[in-house]
């Protein structure tokens, strides 16, 4: 018996295209895995506050984790911030130059550091150094049992080793974007007077001036702690989720900084459109 077998352009056309299947699979698990990952930091969260209400916090971790994660991570954000301000200026000078608006210089440049670039670098270079070798210290412990070491001597994974990384995280963002910005300022101002002539004086008048407030730093601290928010719980939650040994490991930190960068930029979007 002859078998009848559509055309291959109706078959291009038409729904059982296995192009059209693998494409609507493809998104599908997709979107599957980015919501069961919401889902898992999300739950995670839950867990925390849960931890908060009321605070039981491990003092001793919480210490040793601030030294690591905020105090170490002065010397790149130090350079990143004045070399960030130096950049402002550099990319303004054209203008500046061209309508002889010096007296605007630190305006510009403080516009959008303090609002923007500091709190959003910082977050690229905290997720970097500290999210990363969080989510590699709480996966080797997942892989090597000591976490289920932790839950047999009845000591709680989430009090003893999350909570105290986690409120490091967010705190260290937080202090370290105030770092950032007044560095990033200072690196422009002395990068506006040796390129246009502007005196670190008449350049910070410029920021001081009124045409920026309290609500523009404001702004770019409001950001700085969601980011430290989601750099933290993702970085958590990737670890806890290692699974496959060492090369478990691997695919976590990856996963945790992919997905701290895609969160802290969709977060700033957010945020500046509520903001304004």
């Amino acid at each position: 018996m002859r078998v009848y077998a559509p055309p291959r352009d109706a078959m291009v056309e038409g729904k059982d295209h296995p192009r059209l299947h693998g494409a609507a699979f493809a998104a599908g698990a997709a979107f599957l895995k980015i919501a069961r990952t919401a889902g898992g930091m999300g739950v995670l969260f839950g867990r925390i506050v849960k931890r908060l209400l009321p605070p039981r916090i491990d003092g001793a971790e919480l210490t040793r984790n601030l030294y690591k994660m905020a105090v170490k991570s002065l010397p790149i954000v130090v350079v990143t911030a004045l070399f960030t301000g130096a950049i402002m200026v550099i990319q303004a000078a054209p203008i500046v130059k061209r309508y002889g608006a010096e007296g605007l210089l630190g305006w510009g440049a403080g516009f959008g550091t303090l609002r923007e670039i500091a709190p959003l670098l910082t977050a690229l270079m905290i997720s970097g150094r500290v999210g990363a070798n969080n989510t590699a210290e709480l996966g080797t412990m997942v892989v090597t049992e000591q976490v289920d070491a932790l839950r047999a001597l009845a000591i709680d994974p989430i009090t003893f080793l999350i909570l105290p990384r986690f409120l490091s995280i967010v705190a260290t963002l937080f202090m370290m974007t105030l770092y950032a910005d007044a560095l990033a300022l200072l690196g422009a101002a002395y990068t506006g007077q040796g390129l246009l002539g502007v005196t670190p004086t008449s350049f910070y008048h410029g920021v001081t001036s009124g045409l920026l407030g309290l609500g523009d730093v404001a702004n770019g601290l409001v950001k700085s702690l969601v980011f430290g928010l989601v750099i933290a719980l993702a970085s958590c939650h990737f670890g806890l989720a290692t699974t496959g040994g060492a090369p478990g490991v691997g695919r976590s930190v990856n996963a945790t900084v992919v997905a701290s960068a895609a969160g802290v930029f969709v977060l700033d979007y957010v945020v500046s459109f509520l903001l304004g």
